[in-house]
C-alpha cells in the first residue's frame, strides 16, 4: 500500500494522531506511516524535549514507522536533526542504530571520575550498535541500576573495578588502569564486538 504521511500542527497533536492512527487499524489498514511534527525552536535541547514528548509516546504505543522532524528554523542543522529521529527511535526499541550507555548520577560513594571513564568508554565503543554498557561508580546501587545491561563496569573500591556480563560478575577488582582493555576483551570474547 501507499506511504501514509500524517502530520498534525494542533496542540494536542499526540491524541489527534494517535486517533487517526487508531482508526487506521480499525479498518484494518497496514500502510506504512510516517509521523511528522513541524517545530520553530533555534536551541537543540528545546527541540529534543518537544519532539521526543510528542512522537516518543506514539512510537513506544507501538504506532508509527518513520520520523519526519521538521524545524523551520536554520539554527539547528539537518543533521542534529536527523540524529534525534534516530534517538527517538533507539528509545523507543523502533529501531537500534548505536550503543547504549547507562550511567548513574554520580555521588559520594563514586570511586572514580564517572564523566572521565564514560568518555573514555563511548570512545572505544561507540560503534557497537545495540551494546548497552552500564557505567556505575559503585557496587551499592550500580548492579541494580544496570540491570538490564550487556556489560557493566562497576567501582569497586578506590582505583578499582569489577567487570559484569548481564548480571554476572566477571572479573573482580581490576586495576582501573587496565578496565577499559578489559571491557573491550570481554566483549570481544563474548562475539559482540565489530570492528570500528
Amino acid at each position: 500500500g501507499r506511504i501514509v504521511l500524517l502530520k498534525t500542527n494542533t496542540l494536542n497533536g499526540i491524541a489527534e494522531q494517535r486517533a487517526a492512527l487508531l482508526t487506521m487499524a480499525g479498518r484494518g489498514l497496514t500502510n506504512p506511516v510516517i509521523i511528522q511534527r513541524t517545530y520553530d525552536e533555534s536551541d537543540p535541547e528545546v527541540l529534543q524535549i518537544k519532539a521526543a514528548a510528542d512522537l516518543g509516546p506514539l512510537f513506544l504505543d507501538g504506532f508509527g514507522d518513520a520520523i519526519r522532524i521538521e524545524n523551520l528554523n536554520p539554527a539547528i542543522p539537518q543533521s542534529e536533526i536527523d540524529a534525534l529521529s534516530l534517538d527517538i527511535l533507539q528509545t523507543a526499541r523502533v529501531r537500534i542504530s548505536k550503543p547504549e550507555y547507562i550511567a548513574c548520577p554520580s555521588c559520594g560513594r563514586t570511586l572514580y571520575d564517572l564523566q572521565e571513564t564514560l568518555a573514555a568508554i563511548k570512545a572505544r565503543t561507540a560503534h557497537l550498535v545495540g551494546v548497552k554498557i552500564g557505567v556505575m561508580g559503585c557496587i551499592v546501587n550500580g548492579p541494580g541500576e544496570m540491570a538490564d545491561a550487556d556489560y557493566g563496569y562497576v567501582g569497586a573500591g578506590p582505583g578499582r573495578i569489577t567487570l559484569y556480563k548481564g548480571r554476572t560478575v566477571v572479573e573482580r577488582n581490576i586495576p582501573q588502569e587496565e578496565a577499559l582493555d578489559r571491557l573491550v576483551e570481554l566483549i570481544k570474547k563474548n562475539g559482540d564486538w565489530t570492528p570500528a
